[in-house]
């Protein structure tokens, strides 16, 4: 194998001769992967386990009912003891940024290792290409085989099985996805009694024919032509951003090796091909970075494993930054990165809104909205009567009795309410009060008036908005 002292004397032409031979899969090849077992497999199966918060999250119960509802009829979000309404949109905004920017912080420092690892098509075409290789063989040779294989009752079960799991999984996944808007249990009883609302049936439709194309069918196809991100996440690399790369340097001259023998002349790559099997979309690391690349670490594993039975050290393949490789230099540290210093800001900025939204809701929203025309009346009396619109949504989860009045401006009295008004949870309750000063009392314009509401019966709140009064010139 190569001297490690010597891999500048490997012509850098001779090293890159083959990456102008980069072919993209357009779906004429199926991509057959095989399985190994590695820490990046076992990393990857960690970071599929998360989706199982989507299948699982709607049958959490708290206080009584859904733990997390999007009830969009109602224009609520129900996340725990916590009630989010449009009012509130700012916060979604916030987190829908925090997301954002996680993912071009994340894809600066490590690519794409959210298509890798958490992308639900990479996830979902990963059970399913797992079915089907446990069902009709785990390498493209087993596969050509048994689709080659003449017609027999235990062909036509394996495929009978196959699809079968397939579309279980693509209903599950669209009745999921669904459980999130409604109560999932109920849910789960309308559509056997086949009592669903259209748009309940509309989404199970969608996600099973979706779910069953994409992840069984399109597969590498939906990274390659039909998904956004694998173009945006691309341009956000820079030199220091670590890759799954192959050491050319080190493994240039390729050639399969004999057993018992070693060639000083040949490089550590024994061209086993075997970081090809395992690859997800059927790519070469060894032809460089390629939009295939989903940075999945599959091709690691493939190499470590075949470099430990060689005898030769790990990381012929590895994760490494375009500096490493080709200018012998250390990546700058993460802290240090302009780029990610930026996006860590951002990110602190937009987490921080976020939990400050959360732990300062209020249980209510009150707003009262002066009558602009006429801006007064002078009644029968003589004294001046000012008109307003009072609106108070109640946040809580329970019915209150609201109970108003007026201060900050001497001697005006609140008419046209009842004593106690109830409210019930999630509704706009809008009244019209009169205000009615003496008119010796009104000594200018516009005088500042305070109306507070104050909850009697439910939890012990106060509200207060600011108005003002307005009198003659």
């Amino acid at each position: 194998m190569t001297d490690p002292e010597n891999k500048s004397s490997i012509s850098t032409i001779d090293i890159y001769e083959d990456v102008s031979d980069w072919d993209v899969n357009a779906g004429g090849n199926k991509v057959v992967a095989k399985r190994m077992t590695g820490r990046f497999r076992k990393l990857k199966w960690f970071g599929m386990s998360v989706w199982l918060v989507y299948f699982l999250g709607p049958y959490v119960r708290w206080d009584g009912q859904q733990a997390v509802l999007f009830d969009i009829p109602n224009r609520q979000f129900h996340f725990f003891n916590v009630t989010v309404y449009p009012q509130d949109i700012w916060m979604l905004s916030l987190t829908l940024l925090f997301f954002a920017i996680l993912l071009a912080a994340v894809t600066s420092i490590a690519g794409r290792v959210f298509c890798g690892y958490f992308c639900f098509q990479t996830v979902w075409t990963d059970v399913y290409t797992w079915i089907e290789t446990r069902l009709e063989g785990d390498t493209p040779q087993k596969a050509m085989k048994f689709k080659s294989a003449p017609l027999s009752a235990e062909k036509v079960g394996r495929i009978t099985l196959k699809h079968s799991l397939w579309l279980i999984i693509a209903m599950l996944t669209g009745l999921s996805f669904a459980a999130w808007f409604t109560d999932a249990f109920q849910l789960w009883k309308d559509y056997f009694t086949l009592q669903a609302a259209m748009p309940a049936w509309i989404v199970l439709a969608m996600f099973t024919a979706g779910t069953y194309v994409f992840a069984g069918f399109m597969r590498e196809q939906v990274c390659f032509w039909l998904c956004p991100y694998a173009r945006l996440q691309s341009v956000m690399y820079d030199q220091d951003t670590l890759l799954p790369a192959y050491d050319a340097e080190r493994g240039e001259p390729r050639g399969k090796l004999k057993k018992g023998q070693v060639d000083s002349a040949k490089g550590s790559c024994i061209d086993c091909r075997m970081c090809v099997a395992v690859c997800p979309t059927g790519i070469d690391i060894r032809k460089g970075q390629q939009e295939g690349c989903i940075t999945c670490g599959m091709c690691i594993d493939a190499c470590d494993s075949i470099m430990e039975k060689t005898n030769q050290p790990k990381g012929l393949v590895r994760y490494a930054s375009y500096k490493e490789l080709h200018h012998n230099h250390d990546s700058i540290p993460v802290f240090k990165r302009p780029r990610v210093m930026i996006y860590g800001l951002i990110l602190m900025i937009s987490f921080g809104g976020v939990v400050y939204g959360f732990t300062h809701l209020s249980p209510t929203e009150f707003q009262v909205v002066p009558e602009r025309q006429p801006l007064f009346v002078q009644l029968s009396d003589g004294s001046i009567q000012n008109k307003y619109t009072l609106r108070l949504l109640n946040k809580t989860q329970h019915p209150i009795e609201v109970q108003y009045r007026i201060s900050g401006l001497e001697g005006a009295t609140l008419h046209g309410l009842d004593d106690l008004v109830h409210i019930e949870p999630g509704r706009i309750n809008q009244l019209t009060a009169f205000v009615r000063l003496e008119e010796d009392a009104v000594n200018q314009a516009i005088s500042p008036l305070i109306f507070t509401a104050d909850v009697i019966n439910g939890p012990d709140i106060q509200i207060r908005y600011e108005s003002m009064f307005m009198g003659p010139n």
